[in-house]
């Protein structure tokens, strides 16, 4: 076993881009996300200025330095935070189901996470936050369970049928929601909560969202397992790994994530689908390799989306949830129609 996770370690030397080239790629793409959350930190309606940024990282108590503090330094780190472990799960479940086109936005899981706040909600009024996040935990993990034991019953004869299953399965449980919502006079809680927004995000209101690190850490840690899952379940076993422990793994780190970033700042589309392809055709499918590139690359997506929503009918805002999921449309599109494109 160890020899198998060691191999899985190695670099893939088919890979379209080689060693050199992807750690020279990898630090450009670092100092790019780390300028544009320079830049985060200066837009928006009040006006603040790099000179009052750096006052409040010295610990001045004037009005600038005080919305750098408790509005822009936190919505900063929770879209860092959120993008990149929303593209990190994406990335798992592409490889637990073996389809490139499946993330949590097209295989019901946002949606069951967001019926399991719904639900907790109506059962316990005034209910504390952890409390609607473990009943999204639940039903995310019920929801993305029932997706993959659907496919497995489905004769699948495309690829396409995949995201098409998760996108119908979606359809229907969000109609339950709003059914439920909409007897419970619900539906603007509903509407807030399946449209990503960064804009309420304040000092004591993001921090859940330290989970999701963590959970990206572990998938990181776990990223052997992960590769070789891919490859299949008899494959799997034959080489003595635990294929349904991996499974489980993968799972509770997708319904955690998905669910933490639900509760806190809403559904981000997309995201986990475009990015790990993008990677995917640079990078190949080790995950180890692959994966600081997608939290990267994830977060940075996220953030100049932020930056669209805040600047293109300044002074008010478009959720970022609109547009990640224009952005993201357009380049699924793009992977879709792709002369070539690797599909399964």
């Amino acid at each position: 076993m160890t020899a198998i996770l060691t191999a899985a370690r190695r670099p893939d030397d088919s890979a379209p881009v080689g060693p050199r080239t992807r750690r020279a790629l990898f630090v450009v793409l670092v100092v790019v996300v780390l300028a544009l959350s320079a830049v985060s930190l200066v837009v928006g309606v009040s006006d603040v200025t790099p000179a009052s940024v750096l006052r409040a990282l010295l610990g001045a108590a004037d009005r600038e330095a005080t919305v750098v503090l408790v509005s822009r330094v936190p919505r900063t780190v929770a879209i860092l935070l959120a993008g990149a472990g929303m593209a990190v799960a994406g990335m798992i479940m592409q490889m637990l189901a073996r389809n490139r086109f499946v993330e949590p936005s097209t295989a019901g899981t946002v949606e069951f996470a967001v019926l399991g706040i719904l639900v907790a909600t109506l059962a316990v009024p005034g209910a504390p936050l952890m409390v609607k996040m473990a009943a999204s935990v639940v039903f995310a993990l019920a929801g993305t369970a029932l997706f993959l034991r659907i496919l497995r019953a489905v004769p699948l004869r495309s690829v396409l049928v995949v995201p098409l299953v998760g996108l119908m399965l979606g359809g229907v449980v969000s109609s339950v929601a709003t059914f439920l919502a909409y007897r419970n006079d619900l539906l603007q809680s509903l509407v807030a909560w399946t449209t990503g927004d960064f804009s309420g995000v304040l000092r004591g209101r993001y921090e859940l969202l330290w989970v999701v690190a963590g959970l990206t850490l572990v998938a990181y840690l776990a990223a052997d397992r992960f590769t070789l899952a891919g490859m299949g379940e008899d494959f799997t076993t034959n080489l003595g790994l635990n294929h349904r422990a991996v499974l489980n793994l993968g799972l509770t780190i997708v319904a955690l994530v998905s669910s933490v970033v639900v509760v806190t700042v809403g559904v981000i589309p997309f995201l986990g689908l475009v990015v790990p392809n993008v990677v995917s055709i640079l990078l190949g499918d080790n995950v180890r390799r692959t994966a600081p590139w997608v939290a990267v690359g994830g977060a940075g997506l996220v953030l100049v989306c932020d930056l669209i929503g805040r600047v293109v009918r300044y002074p008010y805002e478009v959720p970022v949830g609109v547009v990640v999921g224009v952005v993201g449309s357009v380049l699924f599109l793009f992977l879709l129609l792709r002369k070539g494109a690797r599909v399964a």
